[in-house]
């Protein structure tokens, strides 16, 4: 059985649902033989930071980001939200000005970010043993400066950032470069996201898809 995995019950607010769930150590399928990772909300806990980071730089132009959207439109490189957000709502905010500003406030809440330790585990769990990758929609010096701080570059072969690739998430580039920088077929790699987009990025590829956020209830793993 995939993972290893059994069905457990949870309370949502919409009632009972049931969630396939595993304990660590992960078992992998016989044919993964790379792993692939986001970065922000999936091996480093950021998202907040970077919510912070974009109601200040989008406050200095009188815009406000729903928390929804902000999640919906999560793997997105950043200027691209820029655009995204006037294209939608008719801003003349400039998309590079305002990315760089943003990454810039983010930048200086580094220090508050932690990493995620239910897939932290499964990295320290095959590192050594499997290839591993980032594959991010953020910019490679934040990024950098992100897995710096932690600890956690040192884990992974290689960073694939949307500086690397001509279209980030949902298109499958930034995992399909991933997988060919480690030297594995898509096919047999499995990737880990948290963002829809991701997810979607992911399986356009051909790799098998975890979804990391149910990971978070009650300090079990789970896979979808």
């Amino acid at each position: 059985m995939l993972f290893g995995f059994r069905i457990l019950f949870f309370l949502s607010d919409f009632g009972f649902y049931h969630a396939p769930v595993i304990f660590p150590p992960m078992e992998l399928p016989d044919h993964i033989e790379g792993l692939v990772f986001d970065c922000d909300g999936t091996i480093a806990d950021t998202m907040p930071l970077h919510y912070q980071a974009w109601l200040a730089a989008l406050g200095e132009y009188g815009v406000e980001l729903p928390e929804a959207i902000f999640y919906d439109l999560a793997g997105i490189p950043t200027p691209r939200i820029v655009e995204i957000l006037n294209e939608r709502h008719g801003h003349q905010m400039p998309p590079q000005e305002t990315a760089a500003r943003k990454d810039f406030l983010y930048e200086q809440m580094i220090p508050k970010a932690t990493e995620i330790a239910p897939v932290m585990d499964i990295v320290r769990q095959y590192y050594g043993k499997l290839p591993m990758a980032v594959a991010t929609g953020g910019s490679r010096g934040v990024v950098t400066k992100t897995l710096n701080a932690l600890g956690l570059m040192h884990y992974f072969q290689t960073l694939v950032t949307a500086d690397d690739v001509l279209h980030g998430k949902p298109a499958p580039d930034i995992f399909l470069e991933a997988a060919r920088r480690i030297g594995v077929p898509p096919d047999r790699c499995c990737g880990f996201e948290d963002a829809e987009l991701g997810l979607q990025s992911i399986r356009s590829a051909g790799m098998l898809a975890v979804d990391i956020r149910p990971m978070y209830l009650n300090g079990r793993q789970a896979t979808t």
